[in-house]
């Protein structure tokens, strides 16, 4: 009886159980079963796995704290907009369970939704398509809340939500506008007012109105009951402040997140620090506290992943009270201890670079600027701005290296022969005493397994890193005695101490090996015999000969003696690289860096050495530009000296102001492309003509050099290649370290020895041409004759053959008819010429090849060449 009692009992309670799980059924029963079953068992499992995806998103974000940060901490959209496909596992496990719950558990019904959870449904579908970057998706989520369920008690959550979309869409205005109509409702929670106020914010600050989202962001920090998000909108205050120049209110925003302690992230209390430093008054900083501050935080076991930047603040504390050594030291330990941030990374980087070439250590600033640039993303202002000052530091260190060890030889040369002595004795001295303090480190510290035994090897002789003779004998030192590159890197194959001393080991231990597979076999060596103890015994004999094994010369006074250049002809050259280093430097240095004093200081140094006559007046000249900016008192005495002493120079004129035309119209680039192109089209006297009143009238302007260039060229091409090079040397020396410049060197190095060596030829020809020459003084005459030919050239039907009024000089022009295949031809078309009643032109006429032509107008040689043709 009890068993039919159960089944009936448990068939009733199945059929109330089925009766309930319906959604068509608008009963309590109905309601409060698919209520409960949507929030704790389908939302309940979505919002776990949107909280896991949102954990994990946020793991994965990383803020860049030198810009100002993002009010909500979200990855930036890499994804389309209009994708409607889920990209994160776990906002899409969310999405399905809110779908399910939509799909399975809403209970539409006469027009109204009866089961509560569905606005909470459709919020999770929203917010995880949010914040997996499908916003357009998101946006019907949200609408549809509002929408459907305006007496909902998540409608101001929709709102907020809808916002925040709006401002992803970069519908900022639009958002702004709606935010403000919804913070008149009185009726808005704490927390809903919060975000929304902090939603206005960034939609102030992504329309680039920083002023404006102070205010809503300050009532948001003071609404919020986010410990997070407080500690989070103080810290972004501070940034605005302090980028609103309010710098008593950034510091006490700051303040307020170091207050927190432990409720503030790590990175926002690290970063407060740091940027207290940056907004306050260094001059006001209390140092033994401030040191103590960052003493303590550097100890702290919970700031080791943020050493790189604690350690930065310190180096940059430094640097402001001018101790650089310190500064150095500090920034160098913020790499060594870098957590991967690029940015931070790359900031340490070029605050080394600037310190060094800021003391004129211009070899390892550009090292260091190089680290810098990989580091930066590319195409952005800071990247530009460090490419070009490493641009213009390659010119600086190929220049002052020549000048160091150029000096240095010199030096060394003028020294007598105990004087020579006497300091390479001196460095010999320091040298073992190195030695012997390296030995004594290697044998108090045992190599570890892994560990090369060459790591701990360095330069052992300490080189004047100023330049100096040492500069010069370091390049001298035998293979044992060379310092790591750089003077930094460990690496095996920089140290020549460490090549050296494998290389003699590997002789010792296996004798000379052939380069092929299974050396270490010992059929292998090419002299089996010499083992160690062979090449011992011969090592022995050879210093028994008197040849002193390279252990010896390392400190040997004869053999650095011996490697000071003594010839003449040697010591010319350097001289002459010197003063054209030290010309070369005043240049760059004024030109690219301002640094007028220093440049000053070369050229002065420069006029002192007694350089060759082509680098004084440029060196003159460009004192008295530089001292304009610095010393005018200085300039007018160089300007006098160059007046009296070079009155009839080019720069005189300059100083002058001679000969100002005022008829050359238009900018100069525009007179620059209309000379450029007379120029091109062998209008030689013209274009030179319009030159020489463009350089006077366009004195100061940036396009002179590209103008006295062109000016070269073509008096290259009316007066041949001595005075080419002279009018290159010219633009070379007056703008050097300039495009123009480096191209004028580059013509002088490499196109004109190849000019230079162009010579008369006999050799067979496949192009001939019929040069007539006409004087000035018939020129005018000639036009008849000039048509003559040009209609010869037509009437031959012959495309090779062609007519040219060519400059020969600025005073004689030749009429030549190019594209004969012989000489033979051309001699016949002379006679042709000659004899033809249509033409009758007795004007005298030369047959040349084409090669010899080139050779006549590149060297102006027209009158040698018919005296070697007549003989």
């Amino acid at each position: 009886m009890k068993t039919n009692s159960s089944k009936y009992i448990l068939l009733l309670m199945l059929g109330v159980l089925l009766w309930a799980c319906s959604t068509k059924k608008d009963a309590l029963v109905n309601r409060q079963f698919q209520s409960l079953n949507t929030k704790f068992n389908v939302l309940y499992n979505g919002n776990i796995a949107f909280d896991k995806g949102l954990a994990n998103l946020r793991d994965q974000y990383h803020d860049n704290f030198w810009e100002v940060l993002p009010i909500e901490r979200m990855q930036p959209e890499q994804r389309a907009l209009l994708d409607d496909k889920a990209k994160d596992p776990d906002f899409q496990l969310a999405e399905d369970k809110a779908t399910k719950a939509i799909q399975k558990r809403s209970m539409y019904i006469g027009g109204r939704e009866k089961n509560p959870q569905m606005d909470e449904a459709y919020l999770l579908l929203g917010k995880a398509r949010y914040h997996d970057n499908r916003f357009i998706p998101a946006l019907e989520a949200f609408n549809y809340i509002l929408y459907k369920y305006p007496n909902s008690d998540k409608i101001n959550e929709a709102k907020v939500w809808r916002e925040k979309t709006n401002l992803r869409l970069m519908y900022d205005e639009l958002a702004i506008q709606n935010i403000k109509k919804m913070l008149k409702e009185p009726s808005l929670a704490k927390q809903n007012r919060a975000d929304a106020l902090a939603t206005i914010a960034q939609a102030y600050l992504n329309i680039g109105h920083q002023d404006s989202a102070v205010a809503p962001l300050e009532q948001a920090k003071k609404l919020t009951e986010r410990t997070e998000e407080k500690a989070r909108f103080s810290f972004i205050l501070g940034q605005l402040y302090g980028r609103l120049d309010q710098r008593d209110l950034a510091l006490q925003s700051f303040q307020e997140v170091i207050d927190m302690n432990r409720r503030a992230p790590r990175p926002y209390m690290i970063q407060s620090h740091a940027n207290q430093l940056l907004y306050g008054d260094i001059k006001t900083v209390d140092t033994v506290a401030f040191l103590d501050k960052y003493k303590d935080l550097l100890k702290d076991r919970e700031n080791r992943p943020y050493l790189d930047l604690l350690n930065r603040q310190v180096g940059l504390f430094y640097l402001k009270q001018e101790r650089v050594p310190k500064a150095i030291t500090y920034f160098k330990t913020a790499l060594k201890h870098s957590n991967g941030a690029d940015y931070l990374k790359a900031s340490n980087y070029k605050s080394l670079a600037e310190i060094y070439f800021n003391s004129a250590k211009y070899e390892w600033a550009g090292q260091y600027y190089d680290s810098t640039l990989v580091l930066l993303p590319p195409k952005t202002k800071e990247f530009f701005q460090i490419t070009k000052k490493r641009d213009n530091l390659h010119d600086v260190v190929l220049y002052e290296r020549t000048a160091k060890t150029s000096d240095s030889i010199l030096r060394l040369v003028s020294m007598s022969d105990a004087e020579q002595e006497r300091y390479i004795g001196d460095l010999i001295d320091k040298m073992k005493s190195e030695d012997a303090k390296k030995a004594a480190l290697a044998s108090k510290a045992p190599q570890t397994s892994g560990q090369s035994p060459f790591a701990s090897i360095s330069n052992p002789m300490p080189l004047d890193s100023g330049g100096g003779e040492n500069d010069f004998l370091k390049k001298k030192l035998p293979a044992g005695v060379g310092a790591k590159a750089g003077g930094a890197s460990n690496f095996y194959f920089y140290s020549q101490n460490a090549v050296a001393f494998g290389k003699l080991e590997f002789k010792k231990r296996w004798g000379n090996r052939e380069l092929k597979e299974n050396w270490r076999w010992a059929t292998a060596s090419a002299l089996p015999g010499r083992d160690s103890e062979t090449l011992l015994a011969q090592e022995g004999n050879g210093a028994a000969n008197g040849e002193q094994p390279e252990e010896n010369l390392r400190y040997s006074v004869d053999f650095y003696k011996g490697q000071i250049p003594t010839d003449p002809k040697e010591l010319v050259a350097i001289k002459k690289d010197r003063d054209f280093a030290y010309f070369q430097l005043g240049s760059i240095y004024s030109d690219k860096f301002a640094e007028y004093q220093l440049a000053a200081d070369k050229l002065e140094a420069l006029l002192t050495f007694n350089p060759e006559d082509r680098l004084v007046l440029p060196a003159k000249y460009n004192l008295y530009k530089i001292y304009l900016s610095i010393d005018p008192a200085k300039a007018e005495r160089w300007k006098q000296n160059i007046l009296s002493q070079h009155a009839d120079s080019r720069y005189a004129e300059l100083l002058l102001n001679k000969n100002i035309s005022s008829e050359v119209e238009g900018s100069p680039e525009q007179v620059y492309g209309k000379l450029y192109k007379a120029f091109n089209q062998g209008s030689y006297v013209e274009a030179l003509d319009g030159v020489d009143q463009a350089i006077m009238q366009f004195v100061d302007s940036d396009h002179l050099p590209k103008f006295d260039l062109l000016k070269a060229n073509i008096i290259g091409r009316l007066e041949g290649v001595d005075v080419y090079k002279t009018a290159l040397n010219y633009v070379a020396l007056t703008y050097a370290g300039k495009a123009e410049a480096k191209e004028a060197e580059r013509i002088i190095n490499r196109d004109l020895p190849k000019l230079n060596a162009l010579k008369w030829s006999d050799a067979p020809s496949k192009s001939w041409k019929i040069v007539y020459r006409i004087p000035a003084e018939i020129q005018e005459s000639a036009s008849l004759m000039a048509k003559k030919l040009e209609r010869y050239a037509l009437d031959r039907h012959d495309a090779k053959v062609k007519f040219s009024q060519d400059y020969y000089t600025a005073k004689e022009v030749f009429f030549v008819i190019h594209g004969f295949q012989t000489a033979e031809a051309a001699q016949a078309a002379i006679a042709y010429l000659k004899n033809a009643a249509e033409y009758k032109i007795n004007q005298e006429a030369l047959v040349i090849s084409s090669e010899n032509y080139t050779v006549i107008q590149v060297k102006k040689n027209w009158d040698s060449f018919l005296q070697t043709k007549n003989q």
